[in-house]
């Protein structure tokens, strides 16, 4: 199904501010809905001859919907449509006319126009025309919550009408709480309560407010309320300044261990203030949850934080003793696992500093490439470089996939460039170019990129290549069989390893990332 924009775009000659203006009341009209009990029906005029075309709906949570097909692109023109030609060239509301009929369900036309108001704050043309059509299948004589609804519904009508509603969203806002049915508050202009929901007057009452509401000064109530006195003084300020026709963002309102969500709407019709509709809704639940996860979270991070500080702590005595060793062989096999361990520590510190249980790699293999460079057995300087990115892998990947990397980066920088002395020792021809005036910079890529769930990586060097009879599945070193054992097994992946075409080796790694992970993982650019 094409979007509200998609449709404007093709169909009508709507400018782009119109097309937002209406996008915005599409975002907000659930409550329009809830309040009227009624389908809403976003229509923009086509052409000229009266042809309407509906680019949103929206159905009523409070009530039976009027259409049980979607009208999202429907194009009508006709008597079926005179209700909204006649919004649109008057420019009123329309609440003319007899019931009609939707197959076995009667049904109630009417017809709100929308207006997008001028820069200098005038009412502009009329763009759309939002129909509301209500069911009458379960017509009954309304309660008192119902005429307050259906009163508080046609203010807001009018100021669609107006160009007044919706208000200005404010950054970081959703639109999903709080609704109609969690709670709603009418004051009128001295911002005395008139009404109050049944659910609303729950909420306060876990607030620790027992009375009833009908008659309170609902900004003096919250500052009453609160247990904090500069967050009941922004609750309280919200709703004056819904009264004074302003469009405050939502407040929280926590007392005796429970918490209330507050958004307040001014109410002007034909641009005069007449009171405000304040919606609350109680989320002391959401919010225990939310401080149950702040304290899990911080947990784990000093777990991380803890396992860090042991790993380094090892890598110390690992240290220590290979200073004390008088073997080359065994110094040389304790400083190897001094990076490993320092490589796990290293994913550990990045978790201790993240929110979730997930790292930003890219950061991560940079600082082990550096590492490899500055630590590994060679009179060779040799450059690092990344392609591609990483970015934001689970715990349980990174930690073996560090590894891994550390490993073949090692190996890459030791035993890809021979030394110095190796190298005049092989002859040469006479008339041999001299080495360094065609021999490329000695260096090691490491390459990323994600593709059908899959990360592939890829670890590259110019140097001299595999030995010839080189069996990749059991040859290699220590490191190499640590790689492999890793990649096929906890990484649950492939590995390759071989001669580059144009020289030097490449060892290839795809890594199965769990299904629903790769939805949530982003990615940055790294370094060229």
């Amino acid at each position: 199904m094409s979007t509200l924009r998609d449709l404007a775009e093709e169909h009508t000659a709507l400018r782009p501010a119109d097309i937002d203006h209406l996008h915005r009341i599409a975002g907000d009209w659930q409550l329009l809905s809830d309040l009227s009990f009624a389908d809403l029906l976003l229509w923009v005029p086509v052409d000229g001859d009266g042809t309407f075309l509906c680019v949103a709906q929206v159905r009523p949570t409070t009530a039976p919907t009027a259409y049980l097909d979607d009208q999202v692109g429907r194009i009508v023109g006709g008597a079926e449509v005179a209700h909204l030609e006649v919004a649109h060239r008057q420019g009123r509301i329309w609440r003319e006319g007899d019931p009609v009929w939707y197959g076995d369900v009667p049904a109630r036309h009417e017809a709100i126009p929308v207006r997008l108001r001028t820069g200098d704050g005038e009412a502009g043309e009329v763009i759309a025309v939002v129909g509301r059509d209500t069911n009458l299948s379960t017509a009954r004589t309304p309660s008192q919550l119902e005429l307050n609804y259906l009163t508080t519904a046609d203010d807001l009508a009018q100021m669609i009408a107006d160009g007044t509603f919706p208000p200005p969203r404010h950054p970081g806002e959703t639109t999903s709480a709080p609704r109609v049915g969690d709670g709603l508050v009418r004051l009128d202009a001295n911002g005395k309560v008139t009404y109050a929901s049944p659910n609303a007057q729950s909420a306060y009452r876990r607030l620790g407010y027992a009375s009833h509401l009908v008659g309170e000064d609902l900004a003096k109530l919250h500052r009453r309320l609160a247990g904090d006195p500069l967050e009941g003084t922004d609750a309280g300020n919200a709703v004056l300044a819904a009264l004074r026709g302003e469009a405050p963002p939502r407040r929280e309102i926590d007392a005796r261990g429970a918490t209330m969500l507050t958004r307040a709407l001014p109410l002007m019709p034909a641009g005069v203030p007449i009171g405000a509709l304040v919606l609350v809704r109680d989320i002391t639940e959401v919010r225990r949850r939310d401080r149950a996860l702040i304290t899990k979270d911080a947990t784990i991070r000093e777990i991380h934080h803890r396992v860090k500080n042991n790993l380094q702590t090892v890598a110390a005595l690992l240290r220590l003793q290979a200073r004390r060793v008088a073997m080359p062989e065994a110094r040389v096999a304790l400083e190897e696992s001094v990076r490993r361990v320092a490589s796990i520590a290293l994913v550990h510190e990045t978790l201790s500093m993240s929110s979730d249980e997930a790292v930003e790699f890219d950061g991560i293999v940079d600082r082990v490439a550096s590492a490899a460079t500055e630590v590994a057995a060679t009179e060779v300087s040799v450059g690092m470089r990344r392609r591609g990115t990483f970015g934001v892998l689970p715990a349980e990947i990174a930690t073996s996939l560090v590894m891994v990397l550390n490993e073949l980066l090692l190996n890459a920088v030791e035993h890809g460039f021979p030394p110095a002395d190796e190298e005049a020792a092989a002859p040469a021809p006479a008339d041999a170019p001299r080495p360094e005036a065609t021999a490329p910079r000695p260096e090691v890529v490491v390459t990323a990129h994600r593709a059908r769930k899959q990360l592939h990586v890829s670890v590259t060097d110019n140097g001299r290549g595999l030995p010839e009879q080189f069996d990749a599945e059991r040859g290699g070193n220590l490191g190499l069989q640590i790689v492999r054992a890793l990649v096929t097994g906890e990484l649950r992946g492939t590995i390759d390893l071989r001669n580059s075409a144009g020289g030097g080796t490449e060892a290839a790694i795809v890594v199965p990332l769990a299904r629903g992970t790769t939805d949530r993982l982003t990615g940055r650019a790294g370094p060229p």
